[in-house]
């Protein structure tokens, strides 16, 4: 499959000390079948000096296409996603986070089922492939998986990773969806979501996963892993409107 530009949507929060350096790290990605980029930065009313950081960036490298936007209210990181995933102007679109624990030298990785016209849907897995994973906290992995196992019972997919940040969907098909989670039930949503679409092709591939710790600005915490247990209810029982 043949499409000429890839959307970007990085979602920011509190991200003044790293958000220059995920972004020189996407600037130096040559995508394959020379895709273009357009990076979509939502500033989620950052406390810190984050918006300063973008402005000073877009000043200092005026050749990358970056859209900003930003909220006047703090609503969390689904809401950020919300409004990049309506700016976007790709055929496709992947999520980036802020931080610098998913790597966008990978996006090739994402891309190649879709332009070698096997998938419609590629979900980075950080639970599979040789690809360097950091080691950190046992229980998140735990309550990753389990999350993932109870998502798939409902879905009848068979996702290793479905908490993964790398997501990468046809714009048209995630914009025509009424996406409602503000924070990180995100992710159980919309695998709910894109599941229901009749012969949808989703794969997965193994992706690295540089992970922070909390010290090092983590933000998602046990409260979100109760979310998700209801979002992956929600959205695969009781509503399951799209």
């Amino acid at each position: 499959m043949k499409f000429t530009k890839l959307s970007i949507v990085i979602p920011a929060y509190n991200e003044e000390a790293t958000i220059h350096l995920i972004l020189d790290k996407i600037k130096e990605v040559e995508l394959i079948h020379g895709i273009q980029k357009e990076l979509i930065i939502v500033n989620d009313c950052s406390s810190d000096d984050t918006k300063g950081a973008i402005a000073r960036y877009r000043a200092a490298n005026p050749s990358v296409d970056i859209q900003y936007y930003e909220h006047e209210k703090n609503k969390g990181k689904g809401a950020a996603l919300h409004t990049g995933i309506k700016k976007a102007s790709g055929e496709y679109l992947i999520i980036q986070d802020a931080d610098l624990e998913y790597d966008p030298r990978e996006y090739n990785l994402l891309l190649q089922p879709i332009v070698e016209g096997f998938a419609d849907v590629v979900y980075g897995s950080r639970f599979v492939g040789r690809q360097p994973h950091r080691i950190l906290f046992f229980w998140h992995s735990i309550g990753n998986k389990w999350l993932t196992s109870l998502s798939n019972m409902f879905t009848n997919l068979n996702l290793t990773d479905m908490e993964t940040c790398y997501k990468l969907f046809p714009a048209s098909i995630i914009q025509s969806l009424t996406l409602k989670e503000n924070r990180f039930g995100f992710e159980p949503e919309v695998t709910a979501k894109i599941s229901r679409f009749k012969d949808i092709r989703i794969y997965e591939v193994g992706i690295s996963y540089y992970g922070r710790t909390y010290d090092e600005g983590k933000k998602i915490n046990w409260k979100d892993g109760f979310r998700a247990i209801y979002c992956i209810l929600k959205y695969n029982l009781f509503d399951r409107s799209m």
